[in-house]
């Protein structure tokens, strides 16, 4: 399962996931707010959105801190460096959280969006892959038509 993950680029999502949960405690809420992870690269690069070039420019400085933070809560999943650019930043409060606290919130998907789910992953030969990519994409397709944008 984790060469077709890594095939997809399903890898850089999980640890992206790893990241984004870590990433107020590695920084502390203030930079939370004005800072958060976007994505990772191929190259194990990750792309940080930032309110400003200020922070972008300040955060960069301390890129080996934040590093280390990253590494004591994530270990492996750590990004090998971080890029630091403006770009869109979740509004305070929305920040995410547990995934415990979220699955009481969870937006429930419409026959519609399961059955658009089950179309996307009808190639997919492995029965176990397939189920896991359909919930993927029910889960995306759900938080998209309820109008979340993260």
């Amino acid at each position: 399962m984790e060469q077709a993950l890594s095939r997809s680029g399903g890898e850089t999502a999980l640890a992206l996931a790893e990241i984004t949960a870590a990433w107020p405690r590695a920084v502390g809420e203030a930079v939370a707010r004005e800072a958060w992870p976007l994505r990772v690269a191929r190259d194990g690069t990750l792309h940080i959105a930032t309110t400003s070039s200020t922070w972008a420019f300040e955060l960069d400085r301390l890129s080996p801190e934040i590093e280390e933070q990253l590494r004591a809560l994530i270990g492996p999943a750590t990004p090998k460096k971080l890029r630091f650019r403006i770009g869109p930043v979740p509004e305070p409060g929305a920040t995410p959280r547990d995934a415990s606290d979220v699955s009481s919130e969870a937006v429930r998907p419409t026959p519609e969006v399961d059955a658009e789910a089950a179309s996307l992953t009808a190639e997919v030969e492995d029965p176990e892959l397939r189920a896991l990519i359909a919930r993927a994409a029910r889960a995306s397709l759900s938080r998209a038509s309820s109008g979340r944008r993260f």
